[in-house]
């Protein structure tokens, strides 16, 4: 994806990759993949031709689809924006503007690559689904259609040609392979993907295959842990060894599954856009304007502390967009899975401004927050303690262990948890066993909120929620919380007055 491609022609229609279809052809049938499959395998002998005859009628259906879509879909490029004509019977023309487009993907898979094709995903704010979705076009069209889109249109394009081609890249970061294992070891994706596949074959398995698949590996475990001598410390570093095993396979497929998805990672800045490539198998292209980053989010779990390590992501106006239409969210850009604090910080300091990041200071909690955060732990203890005074009776109140963790945990948080505002930033950090540090910056604050419960009230003390556009469910929250009741209103006002004040750069 190096190549500087003459942009299309204007006024132009132009089809997709004569062999999209294809790529439609099994994109659809990947949806249907796995209950063809239980259907085949779990189906008896009699219903064997029926369901074959069925998967073939399947298969032909998605096969005319497919090369109906390749016939009925034009695009092409006129002034500023994009023309997209599709449809015989119900006919629909779209215009989708660049200055609209937040992000822009350009996907290669494996196949791509062996057809010379490429993917390519047009995203905006809003909506339940990309604005385009062109499977597939030539490559060389493919980042002819990205580089116009950089430009914000042909007349851009032109004078960037004029002044001696195309913008200088500029890499920000780049990531070797090392960096990437490092990545492995310190993520959860491997525990994430078994964890759902083990979900996946309880639903699909036939319950008592599913119930007779793990007495066996118990049966086979447990033969394998009597051999050993010793008494009970036999049997118990038997365990040990075979939980430390799998939880080392499970690093290693981490590491695998990183080195899949980041490998070859290049952050770079053409210009107004930042862009990112990553991929082993799949590469992939994502490009975003900088002036549509809503929020930044600083992580550092206990794993990245052992490695002196950080990871930096971004909300985007387009981060909700359900990516295929199906619910799922679409994730936005990493600009440093991870990195070393320094390169975190410089590369805010490239992206913002040098007086921004860090803050010069932090202001803390109120001074009771700790005993807030411990309350809420409160809840959770008592139900550990009833619930295990339901099963072992007087014993349960060991449970009452979780109140002490939860002050410990509570101060710590209280203690590291701060917040700043600036000139141009607000800023908060959370937690202790994994912190974050969340911040945007003014004036692409959208809401504010002052909230304040019975027990706030009581300690004298509130919480201020910011929203951004482009947060997910998997974001931590833009909060102050738990600061002086004082405070919290004057920099309630404060920021109300600025938000006014401020035009809103969406």
């Amino acid at each position: 994806m190096t190549t500087t491609p003459e942009p299309p022609a204007a006024g132009v229609e132009r089809r997709l990759h004569p062999w999209s279809w294809l790529f439609v052809l099994l994109g659809s049938m990947r949806q249907f993949l796995v209950p063809l499959a239980v259907l085949v395998v779990l189906g008896g002998r009699r219903e064997e031709g029926l369901q074959l005859a069925a998967a073939g009628i399947a298969v032909a259906v998605l096969a005319v689809a497919s090369v109906w879509r390749y016939f009925t879909y034009r695009y092409r490029v006129d002034g500023d924006s994009l023309f997209i004509r599709s449809g015989l019977f119900e006919r629909s023309l779209r215009q989708v503007p660049f200055s609209r487009i937040h992000n822009v993907e350009v996907i290669q898979g494996v196949m791509h690559r062996v057809f010379g094709v490429a993917e390519v995903k047009l995203e905006s704010a809003g909506g339940t689904r990309p604005e385009a979705q062109m499977r597939v076009l030539r490559l060389e069209d493919a980042l002819a259609l990205e580089r116009l889109i950089r430009h914000r249109g042909r007349a851009d394009a032109a004078r960037v040609a004029a002044d001696g081609g195309e913008d200088a890249a500029q890499t920000l970061l780049a990531l070797p392979t090392s960096e990437i294992v490092r990545l492995g070891l310190v993520s959860n994706r491997g525990m994430v993907v078994v964890g759902a596949a083990m979900a996946l074959a309880s639903q699909v398995l036939p319950e008592n295959m599913f119930r007779h698949v793990f007495e066996r590996m118990w049966q086979q475990g447990s033969g394998y842990v009597s051999t050993w001598q010793g008494g009970i410390a036999g049997p118990v570093l038997a365990a040990t060894s075979l939980v430390l095993l799998a939880l080392a396979l499970l690093r290693l497929f981490s590491v695998a599954l990183a080195l899949a998805r980041y490998h070859g990672f290049r952050l770079q800045a053409h210009g107004r856009r930042l862009t990112v490539e990553r991929g082993l198998f799949q590469r992939v292209r994502s490009s975003v304007p900088r002036r549509r980053i809503q929020a930044w989010t600083l992580r550092e779990g206990v794993l990245h502390r052992l490695f002196s390590r950080r990871s930096l992501a971004i909300d985007t106006a387009g981060s909700q967009v359900t990516g295929d239409g199906r619910g799922r969210q679409h994730e936005p850009p990493e600009l440093a899975p991870i990195a070393s604090p320094q390169a975190c910080d410089a590369l805010l300091q490239e992206l913002l401004d040098a007086r921004c990041w860090p803050p010069s200071h932090w202001h803390p909690l109120h001074r009771r927050a700790w005993l807030r955060l411990w309350l809420g732990h409160l809840p959770w203890a008592i139900a550990l303690v009833a619930a295990l005074a339901w099963n072992v009776g007087p014993w349960g109140a060991a449970g009452l262990l979780w109140l002490a963790w939860g002050g410990v945990l509570a101060r710590r948080h209280a203690r590291f948890a701060s917040w700043h505002l600036g000139e141009r930033l607000v800023a908060v950090r959370e937690g202790w066993w994994s912190r974050h540090w969340r911040f945007a910056e003014i004036d692409k604050l959208q809401a504010l909120q002052l909230r304040q419960s019975w027990l706030d009230r009581r300690f004298g003390m509130a919480s201020l929620w910011l929203d951004t556009a482009g947060a997910g469910a998997a974001t931590p929250p833009l909060r102050i919380r738990h600061i002086a009741e004082t405070d919290a209103r004057a920099l309630y006002d404060r920021l109300r007055g600025e938000v006014a004040r401020r035009p809103l750069r969406w």
